[in-house]
This record gives structure tokens, C-alpha cells and sequence, in this order.
């Protein structure tokens, strides 16, 4: 950047000509301009995950010495992951500063706890679902879903009143209700089944009379 805030103003970015190209509110036509690049995302994730060396990525996430038995450098699928996701980050970062109008050297700050909050948030409502997300493109969907609550989530605490100087605290109680969640779901589930099994289980038959022994 060459220096610590750089203003763009009157510079033209993707936001102000499709505003400009449309007529809509610059507030529309960002959540117009975030919806696309969602979707585009998603959909070249899911194409990307889906060939051999996509697959070989998700693999050595999952079981990194059962790759490399199958005779996969995980080095290079490392380098590959570390590649894309830090090409999506300067995505990312670029849109934001697009939308904003400045850039500042220290907004990617607390980037990696609302990125963690958004995955957690995303499989918590996936597992809260009915349905439940199984697929890979459903996961895809639901970290966006997620990082979209999480936002919703801290506009409603800031309208409450709170300190915006503290949403480092409300961030790390919202990772942590996310994951706590689940948890106590799943125990509740579990109790109602066990509930159910028993109500459902036949009476124990009484025990013979001294003449039928």
C-alpha cells in the first residue's frame, strides 16, 4: 500500500460502476455485486473439488498419511490449498475495500476468527436442519450462510447498545455458543430417543408362580 490508509473515493471501482450502470443504492448494488461472486465461488469450488487433484486436496485435509500411502505428494497439494485459499482471501480483502472506500492496514484483522465463526456457524445450522448438509456443495453454501449470521448476529449486538470496541468479546462468545450447540443438540436428541426406545420396550413379563418352576 505504501502507506497506512489509502482512500478511494474518487476512484472507480466495480461497486460505484454498477451502481452508476444500474441506478441502485450503493448499499444494493454491493449485496447485489457479494451475491455473484458467492455464487461464482461456489460453483468453481465445487468444480475444482470435484476433479483428482481437488479430490487429492480434500483427502490430505481429511487423512494426510492415507494420501501419501496412495503415492500423492502432499506437499503439493498443501501448496495447492495454501495457493487458492489465499487467492480467495485477496479476493476477499479487494471486494471489501472496493465496498468500503479505503483501505487500512489493519483491517484483515481478526479475519481468522470471523472466517472460523463462519465455518462453525454454518455446520451448526447444517446439523440443525432436517435434512441435515451432507454434500460438499451444501457445506460450500452453508459457510456463506454462515458468515452471513455471523454479521446479522453482531449488527443486532451493536443495535442493543454494546461497545463496538468489544466485539472481539462478542466474537469469541458467539464461536463459542456455536460450538457448544451442537453438542448439547445431540445430547438432547439423544435423551428424547432413549425416551422414546423405553416407552416403546414391552413390560418384563412378571416372574412364575411357585407352581409353573
Amino acid at each position: 500500500m505504501g502507506k497506512s490508509n489509502t482512500p478511494l473515493l474518487r476512484v472507480d471501482t466495480l461497486f460505484s460502476n454498477v451502481t452508476d450502470a444500474t441506478g441502485l443504492p450503493q448499499n444494493v448494488a454491493s449485496i447485489i455485486v457479494g451475491l455473484i461472486f458467492a455464487i461464482l465461488i461456489i460453483v468453481a469450488l465445487y468444480w475444482f473439488f470435484g476433479t483428482e487433484i481437488g479430490s487429492a486436496c480434500r483427502a490430505t485435509g481429511n487423512n494426510e498419511a492415507m494420501v501419501r500411502a496412495l503415492g500423492v505428494d502432499t506437499k503439493v497439494t498443501k501448496m495447492i490449498a495454501l495457493t487458492l485459499s489465499n487467492g480467495l482471501v485477496g479476493l476477499s480483502g479487494g471486494l471489501i475495500c472496493e465496498s468500503q472506500g479505503y483501505a487500512d492496514i489493519g483491517m484483515g484483522t481478526g479475519a481468522i476468527v470471523i472466517g472460523l465463526a463462519a465455518i462453525v456457524i454454518g455446520e451448526v445450522l447444517g446439523r440443525l436442519t432436517p435434512g441435515k448438509l451432507r454434500s460438499f456443495g451444501s457445506r460450500l453454501t452453508a459457510a456463506v450462510v454462515g458468515s452471513v449470521v455471523y454479521f446479522l448476529i453482531r449488527a443486532i449486538v451493536l443495535q442493543l447498545g454494546m461497545d463496538a470496541n468489544d466485539m472481539k468479546l462478542i466474537s469469541a462468545v458467539i464461536v463459542a455458543l456455536a460450538l457448544c450447540i451442537p453438542v448439547v443438540w445431540e445430547k438432547y436428541q439423544l435423551r428424547r430417543a432413549y425416551a422414546r426406545s423405553a416407552k416403546a420396550a414391552p413390560a418384563t413379563p412378571a416372574a412364575n408362580s411357585e407352581g409353573g418352576r
